[in-house]
């Protein structure tokens, strides 16, 4: 009697495939909506609608029904805002899903395919820079269009040269204050202006910095930076800044590794995957070395 009062739930409940793979997919879903707002504010506010919901809960099981709908106002204005609130997830979100879900495969093949030669001018260039304390910002464009903040600044339309570079970010220079685009292995525009990240908490990050992560945050572009103050070089990617890259061998060779096409970086070697992402750390971890 007890076996069958136990079982017999169980047995109204069967499980089919279906159910599987709606649990499975929805697991998947949550796994990496969770990995999309790591490390962000999101992380916070998503908290803070927790403990509400909770607290309205707990207001309906104990019938305190002025403080249950109050609450229950709260939270619904609070579901309205949140598109607002978590509108660079929701971009960054989107984008990811279009370059990498089924959108992708209709697409066209990346056409700026990056070669050795123009990653080896921006390092030697980045280098040059780092050596005489000069900032600088570039940015290069990989799945996700920078047409918006091409526009933003003076177009150009130049082949990438170490000279060219060097002149553009000089204190001489009209075009020194922005960032340079590449785009197509050329240099597409210059004086261009780049969001601010808006996750960053630490205040000793300067404008540069800010905006290489801002840009990074919402697109899958690969941005140059150095610092003016210390001539540290670093890269920003994924909402992620490296540690500073002082050698410029190892400088081109990351270059290349971040900005190779999703094809040939499948045939790449893991081990050299893994040694990129070991040097791609958070942005808190690196603030003492690029005060600016």
């Amino acid at each position: 009697m007890m076996s069958s009062f136990f079982t017999s739930p169980i047995s109204l409940l069967p499980v089919g495939v279906l159910d599987v793979v709606d649990i499975v997919v929805t697991a998947v879903l949550i796994y990496y909506f969770l990995l999309l707002i790591r490390g962000t504010r999101a992380v916070q506010i998503m908290v803070g609608l927790f403990v509400l919901v909770v607290l309205l809960g707990a207001a309906k099981v104990l019938h305190l029904m002025l403080l249950a709908t109050v609450m229950q106002y709260v939270v619904i204005a609070i579901a309205v805002t949140l598109p607002i609130v978590f509108q660079p997830e929701l971009r960054r979100a989107l984008e990811q899903i279009g370059r990498g879900g089924f959108l992708a495969a209709l697409s066209p093949p990346d056409e700026a395919v990056r070669n050795e030669e123009v990653m080896a001018m921006l390092a030697s260039a980045a280098t040059l820079l780092s050596a005489t304390r000069t900032g600088a910002l570039v940015a290069i464009e990989q799945a996700t269009g920078l047409e918006e903040i091409v526009e933003s600044g003076t177009r150009l339309d130049a082949v990438v040269s170490v000279e060219l570079l060097v002149s553009i970010f000089a204190h001489s220079s009209s075009l020194h204050d922005g960032a340079v685009i590449l785009r197509h292995g050329r240099i597409a525009a210059a004086r261009c202006f780049l969001p601010l990240s808006e996750t960053v908490a630490d205040r000793h990050l300067g404008t540069r910095h800010r905006a290489a992560l801002g840009l990074s945050e919402q697109t899958d572009a690969v941005i140059l930076v150095i610092s003016e103050q210390t001539g540290a070089i670093s890269i920003a990617r994924g909402g992620r800044l490296s540690r500073e890259i002082a050698d410029e061998e190892r400088l081109r060779r990351v270059l290349l590794a971040c900005t190779r096409p999703p094809r040939i970086r499948r045939q790449a070697a893991p081990g050299l995957l893994a040694k990129m992402r070991t040097r791609i750390p958070r942005a808190s971890s690196v603030t003492q070395k690029l005060r600016t």
